[in-house]
């Protein structure tokens, strides 16, 4: 079916919750038409369209809670899945931690949908595959890639009054391109709300240049290293820690910003004076939806302002047994930057190492927030302010504490998965062991 509007969804989630008999009912109605293009060895393998719209319905009897889905929307079917939820509830453990539902809520205004994204067609998806495989192919390299586009909605509503509908597109292109012996990788990603700002051969060409300037890498020794970290090298490690800095690990002591003897961190100054990350769901180059899951509004939070820590997330139970505001986790994450560039960054440095991307991060240690992870698709030797090498890649163990008080340089923030991270300039990066992946 296709995208439901505004109006539609009011008046279909005003029905679900007119067949409600619980003590309160709540329905959430989402929906995402999109397309999809997939290529690898140069050569396209698979296209596809999806369309999907699925309703679930929550209803509870005290503290009690049942909930069912469903993707069928005449009155039978709709009354069905409130009734199954229904039935659900009653059979349902208490949940002593259960809280009511909201009331009525402000949602901010984020701009997320372009229409010339929601109308991508399969033609406009073959020219960009082959933007990267064209190019690709005449370098005697070979690529593997991945574009898809959608088109959604997301409504809520439940039977204390609150309503809230939010639609959006997205295009979100990566590709690797490996040299033919198989030594050298390079890669690049890019999403955006608007395809206007998608350019799948200039990506493209970033990654032909890292596989090429990655052949034949030499091995060096493990250690700790200056490095510059591109946003695809760091952007994990900053969604963990950001998504760690939940209040009741905190308070209970489970986390990174608990205290030793009790307490949390907030308010002491943890990072460089540099470090601000920020959440803002109305950021125009990062837009996203308004509320959280609950229904909470999401609104612009400061968690980190020149490298103080200020806030946690609380989910609505905690922060009312804290007596709190209860501020959802973040639906985006943003850090400042500054000016310097890559290559202002690669003129400064000494001696060090270029990191175009990390993957496979595990936690080693969660009250640290120490992470191990790897290197791929381009790991590069600095020397007296050039690039001399390419250099086999590592294993790190590196908490993203640690991290931010080692930073040197910030360059302009760059969009990755729906977030802004700056290129870093990092001393003392710990480098435990070489890693044979490419």
């Amino acid at each position: 079916m296709a995208l439901i509007t505004k109006g539609e969804a009011h008046r279909i989630l005003e029905k679900v919750i007119g067949y409600s008999k619980a003590d309160e009912c709540e329905a959430n109605l989402n929906g995402n038409v999109g397309g999809n293009i997939r290529y690898a060895r140069n050569t396209v393998t698979t296209s596809g369209a999806e369309n999907d719209t699925m309703l679930v319905v929550q209803s509870s009897y005290g503290k009690k809670s049942g909930t069912a889905t469903i993707n069928e929307f005449d009155d039978a079917s709709l009354e069905k899945v409130v009734r199954r939820s229904e039935e659900l509830a009653k059979l349902a453990p208490e949940n002593p931690e259960y809280v009511n539902f909201l009331a009525p809520q402000q949602y901010l205004e984020s701009k997320a949908y372009f229409e010339a994204t929601a109308g991508l067609t399969p033609e406009y998806r073959a020219q960009a595959a082959a933007s990267s495989i064209k190019p690709s192919r005449a370098k005697n390299l070979t690529a593997a890639g991945f574009l898809q586009n959608n088109a959604g909605f997301q409504s809520k509503m439940n039977s204390k009054g609150l309503f809230g509908f939010h639609r959006t597109t997205g295009v979100d292109f990566s590709v690797t391109i490996r040299t033919n012996d198989g030594t050298g990788s390079g890669y690049a990603t890019r999403d955006y709300n608007d395809v206007a700002k998608l350019d799948t051969g200039a990506a493209s060409q970033i990654a032909i240049e890292k596989a090429e300037m990655s052949k034949n890498p030499v091995a060096i020794e493990p250690g700790k290293y200056t490095v510059i970290l591109e946003p695809a090298a760091s952007f994990e490690l900053l969604r963990n820690m950001t998504f760690n800095m939940d209040a009741r690990q905190t308070d209970e002591g489970r986390a990174f910003l608990a205290k030793a003897g009790g307490g949390t961190k907030v308010g002491e100054k943890l990072f460089d004076e540099r470090v601000t990350i920020y959440s803002d769901p109305a950021h125009p180059e990062v837009p996203t939806v308004t509320w959280s899951g609950d229904g909470r509004p999401q609104e612009r939070i400061v968690w980190i302002e020149k490298g103080v820590v200020k806030n946690l997330f609380y989910s609505r139970y905690w922060a009312q047994k804290k007596g709190v505001k209860a501020i959802p986790p973040p639906a985006n994450g943003i850090m400042e930057g500054g000016t310097a560039t890559v290559e202002d960054m690669i003129k400064a440095t000494t001696k060090g190492i270029l990191v175009s991307r990390t993957w496979y991060i595990r936690t080693v240690d969660p009250q640290t927030l120490l992470y191990t992870g790897l290197t791929r698709d381009g790991l590069f030797y600095i020397e007296d302010g050039k690039i001399k090498h390419a250099i086999k890649n590592f294993r790190f163990n590196e908490s993203p504490v640690s991290m931010l008080n080692n930073l040197e340089a910030l360059g302009k923030p760059e969009r990755i998965n729906g977030n802004l991270i700056p290129p870093m300039l990092i001393r003392d990066f710990t480098f435990t062991s070489l890693s044979e992946a490419v």
